[in-house]
């Protein structure tokens, strides 16, 4: 059984296989063709962290992710995980590789799919609260699809804005109330616990794409924001896992994956996307490193 390393997986993984791959692995979930449970945790009070264990099925591969979250972790990541990838038909182990640049890149990928369905398709202004690893990866990934006038990013500490701003082509605001006023997409990065965005300062028909804040104690966005339709990738999930709905009592519109199918319309916007990963992003983003190391379909 091989072992993959980060750099190795970051070698070989792109927004341009992975992208496409979400979207099928997305739309196989909400059909019913993924068997997935909701994720596991246990919850680490003296660390300030929690460990999560993440198991599906989907078509020829499964496996689980394990990952752990602890907020406090600096200099370490603060996410941090391994995935193990199976042969479905046969139950043998194929691979053990590193999931943090897994789990990094497949929530941005996501994260781009929900832009495409969901934002107008013009030019758009981008506000991103949050200037960590997930800032990078969504704006990278955000670039592969759509246009910006305009990019805005906040972070609680303004240094790490400005780094961010200087290092990626952006500009830095002070506050976010001034950097998402008039936005047209606002996604959301942080590991807030109380909200960090308002709706009233929001653009009435702005996209918001809340990434940062799991758990049902945690959340980035305020009962106003969460008036909008909201789309998730998982109801079950959701409805468990998901701050933001469970303190607001908002409802789900519709699983991402039934507007991939077509089971459910688009809403215009305003509307939020929720977004809190489910195993089946990991598997088939696994899938798709251990194809292109070992140079080989799993089926063969």
């Amino acid at each position: 059984m091989r072992f993959i390393g980060e750099e190795e997986v970051r070698e070989v993984l792109s927004f341009r296989q992975l992208i496409p791959a979400m979207r099928e692995a997305l739309r196989a979930f909400s059909s019913g063709r993924v068997l997935q449970p909701v994720r596991g945790i246990i919850h680490v009070p003296e660390h300030n962290g929690w460990f999560g264990v993440m198991p599906a099925v989907y078509e020829d591969v499964m496996g689980a992710k394990l990952v752990t979250f602890y907020p406090a972790n600096a200099p370490l990541h603060t996410h941090q995980a391994t995935i193990q990838l199976f042969r479905a038909s046969t139950g043998e182990p194929l691979a053990c590789m590193d999931g943090r640049v897994i789990t990094e890149m497949r929530t941005a990928a996501v994260s781009a799919i929900a832009l495409d369905l969901l934002a107008p398709r013009v030019p758009l202004v981008l506000a991103i609260a949050g200037s960590g690893v997930q800032a990078h990866s969504h704006l990278e990934a955000f670039r592969q699809i759509r246009g910006f006038t305009e990019v805005r990013v906040w972070s609680r500490t303004r240094a790490h804005a400005d780094n961010f701003a200087e290092a990626l082509g952006s500009q830095s605001f002070e506050s976010a109330e001034a950097a998402v006023c008039n936005a047209d997409v606002v996604v959301t990065l942080t590991s807030a616990s109380e909200p960090i965005l308002r709706g009233a300062w929001l653009k009435a028909c702005a996209t918001v794409i809340a990434v940062g804040s799991v758990g049902p104690n945690r959340r980035e966005l305020d009962d106003d924001v969460m008036r909008s339709p909201v789309i998730v990738e998982s109801r079950e999930s959701a409805v468990r896992e998901a701050g933001e709905l469970i303190q607001s009592g908002a409802q789900v519109y519709a699983e991402i994956g039934e507007l991939l199918n077509g089971a459910r319309q688009i809403p215009p916007p305003p509307v939020v996307y929720k977004s809190l990963g489910i195993a089946v992003e990991d598997i088939a983003a696994a899938r798709l490193v251990y194809d292109s190391i070992l140079g080989r379909d799993v089926a063969n």
